[in-house]
């Protein structure tokens, strides 16, 4: 369900870049938002910790976002980005594992 919202929000994102020169694309930028965050909260009422699955939604879609803007609209990747991309990533990292702790010590 989480890679679906992923999806989702993605193909949100990227049409609504491409809404700019087609309108008609509006109507899928509403979809996949509304789609990704249906997906997200069935991700959390299937029990996944807020700060985890937000976490892996938000970096995986950046990082989904600016390379598929980049495949198809052109847009400029540089190591300073991905370099930006890998902090995001390594940050959902330390929450996942941070949540994992967490609960350990509850338990």
């Amino acid at each position: 369900m989480l890679g679906g919202a992923i999806c989702s929000e993605v193909t949100g994102s990227l049409s609504l870049k491409a809404a700019l020169d087609r309108p008609v694309l509006y109507s899928v930028v509403v979809v996949g938002y509304v789609a990704s965050f249906v997906l997200l909260a069935e991700v959390l009422r299937a029990g996944m910790p807020l700060g985890v699955a937000y976490g892996i939604w938000g970096a995986l879609g950046v990082a989904l976002t600016a390379v598929l803007g980049a495949a198809i609209f052109g847009e400029a990747l540089n190591a300073l980005i991905f370099a930006g991309l890998a902090l995001i990533i390594g940050g959902v990292l330390l929450v996942e594992f941070g949540s994992h702790r967490a609960r350990r010590a509850d338990a």
